[in-house]
């Protein structure tokens, strides 16, 4: 018994991580014409955890903050793929 409320405890102490904001550049090449990123902020809007999305026509580019505990990186170039816009992230 008093095992277990020593790990009750120190779990308490120790609790969850904690999770961070992130936010990231995508690369979006593939982006035509100024309707593309309607669809591009669309789908990323969508990826559980993303609380802001700007799509940039003339840069080709998607800036998306997320909550990393729900999202990351691979999620959101899916997202974007799956809607026919291949993205990478931009260093």
């Amino acid at each position: 018994m008093k095992e277990l409320l020593a790990a009750l405890c120190l779990a308490a102490v120790v609790g969850p991580a904690l999770a961070a904001t992130q936010t990231v550049t995508l690369s979006v090449p593939g982006m035509t014409c100024s309707a593309c990123p309607i669809t591009v902020k669309k789908a990323l809007s969508k990826v559980e955890g993303v609380s802001q999305v700007d799509v940039t026509f003339e840069k080709r580019e998607a800036v998306v903050t997320f909550d990393d505990a729900k999202a990351d990186t691979q999620k959101l170039t899916k997202a974007t793929e799956d809607a026919g816009y291949p993205s990478s992230l931009k260093r």
